[in-house]
């Protein structure tokens, strides 16, 4: 399966209340389920006034699905080439 960064542009999102990050998970999730077993949410990283989320799916196209399902905006989607952590500097 293939790795995503999707960047949502949400005003405000970094002030969002642990109960809206909850409810916005909790929505995430029911379309996710949806959408069947090929599509994965990972985690997000809440800033100032976007989201970035890491996502597994067949394809871009999935990825789309999930944010017009959801009502989350997919403003940008990147496809992750590799990923590196402090440990590739050991190999």
């Amino acid at each position: 399966m293939q790795k995503f960064v999707i960047e949502r542009e949400i005003p405000g999102a970094g002030k969002m209340s642990a109960e809206e990050l909850r409810g916005a998970a909790q929505h995430s999730n029911q379309v996710l389920q949806g959408l069947g077993p090929d599509i994965q949410w990972e985690h997000s990283y809440v800033t100032g006034d976007k989201i970035f989320c890491i996502y597994s799916a067949p394809s871009e196209d999935l990825i789309r699905a999930h944010a017009q399902q959801s009502g989350f905006p997919a403003n940008k989607i990147t496809l992750v080439a590799s990923i590196i952590d402090p440990t590739t500097a050991d190999s």
